[in-house]
């Protein structure tokens, strides 16, 4: 086990939270800072603990804790029981005054039922996690001190159609967040982030980003763009960043819509989010996604969206407007045809809107805010704030 300390005398009359993670890769560093900002400023101290991926000065820096412990598991080594983990997170709580574990998945939060006798926070980033009747009967063993968080009102439910003998007040919702102002600081400029993916420099361009699987449906995309065309400013073209098992099925869709030349597939780009200001909008097509943290870098970045009417993109949006059906490409490409002929007035409330939403519901603020008064949160009486 390896391990960092982000700061080099720790008050030991500070009650601690103990943040288990699977592992630090993307989104999951994030995930892990977005956690670990809900107790800054309230007298808690935060401990996150890594159970695989080697000792990482960047994610030290990432992390937002006061403190960070790498476990260094390969995943073949936590299969099964787990009993070496088990035991490992057992140490690590008897080291400090633990009050509260927040876990981000399952099995974190099996290790860590099993660990430890702290209540436990689940955090759930996907759809389906529960629906195994074993995982079901685990939750039943253990569920005076467990509760749980999904990303999204859309998770929240999936998590309760599963858990249906959990009490709904032990299964909540709270929202993914950005730091904003971080997120905006770290932004180029238009011209860079087209200079440097390639991408033209007065051309009206469509972006979107995620991986190039089924879930995404990036063919209803390229689909919509096919029709909607015509009808756009001359020399239109698609961004698409990312990549995946359907990159060669989708480029053989976009010369079969004889829009190839117009579709730039873009590969992966590291720290993506800043190249989001190279469109002048984004189009979300996905079919299950369960929050869309993309729509939150778009909004960062004063970029319009527009997002199928599923999942929790919904729920980020929260415009009927900017909504379509799910794989209904031409209801896309009307949407797309309208926001290319908005007048810039109409586009500046839209962008205006955008940012308002983003700090009110979900800034590093408004989740410490929601947080704190969440029926799993840590009461007063328990050392809170």
């Amino acid at each position: 086990m390896g391990f960092f300390k982000k700061n080099s005398e720790m008050a030991i009359d500070m009650p601690w939270a103990l943040q288990f993670c699977h592992g630090y890769e993307a989104p999951f560093l994030d995930c892990a800072r977005q956690y670990a900002t809900l107790f800054q400023g309230t007298g808690w101290r935060v401990c996150t603990v890594y159970l695989t991926g080697k000792p990482d000065a960047a994610v030290l820096a990432g992390s937002a804790s006061d403190e960070v412990l790498f476990l260094g598991y390969k995943s073949r080594a936590i299969r099964g029981l787990k009993l070496s983990a088990i035991r490992d997170l057992k140490r690590i709580a008897r080291s400090r005054d633990f009050r509260l574990c927040l876990a981000h998945r399952f099995k974190p939060a099996y290790i860590a039922l099993l660990g430890t006798d702290l209540p436990v926070i689940a955090i759930h980033h996907a759809f389906g996690d529960y629906r195994r009747v074993t995982r079901q009967i685990f939750v039943r063993c253990f569920r005076s001190r467990l509760a749980f968080l999904g990303v999204s009102n859309a998770v929240r439910d999936d998590l309760q159609q599963s858990l249906s003998f959990v009490s709904p007040d032990r299964i909540q919702t709270l929202y993914n967040r950005l730091d904003v102002e971080a997120t905006r600081d770290r932004l180029l400029s238009r011209a860079e982030a087209r200079s440097l993916s390639g991408l033209p420099v007065d051309t009206w361009i469509v972006g979107n980003v995620g991986r190039l699987h089924p879930d995404k449906d990036q063919a209803t995309l390229l689909r919509a763009f096919a029709l909607a065309r015509p009808r756009l400013p001359g020399g239109s073209l698609l961004a698409i960043m990312g990549t995946g098992r359907l990159e060669a099925e989708l480029k053989a869709l976009a010369e079969k819509l004889a829009i190839a030349d117009a579709v730039r597939f873009l590969g992966q780009i590291p720290e993506g989010r800043r190249y989001f200001p190279a469109f002048d909008l984004f189009a979300l097509t996905s079919d299950r996604e369960p929050f869309g943290m993309v729509l939150l870098e778009a909004m960062a970045a004063e970029v319009p969206v527009l997002c199928a009417d599923c999942g929790g993109g919904k729920e980020v949006v929260a415009d009927n407007d900017a909504l379509f059906a799910f794989a209904d490409a031409a209801a896309l490409a009307e949407k797309l045809v309208a926001r290319a002929c908005e007048h810039d007035d109409e586009r500046i409330r839209r962008i205006e809107k955008g940012l308002e939403r983003l700090h009110v519901e979900f800034s590093d603020a408004a989740a410490r805010r929601n947080f704190w008064q969440l029926p799993c949160a840590p009461s007063a009486e328990r050392g809170g704030i």
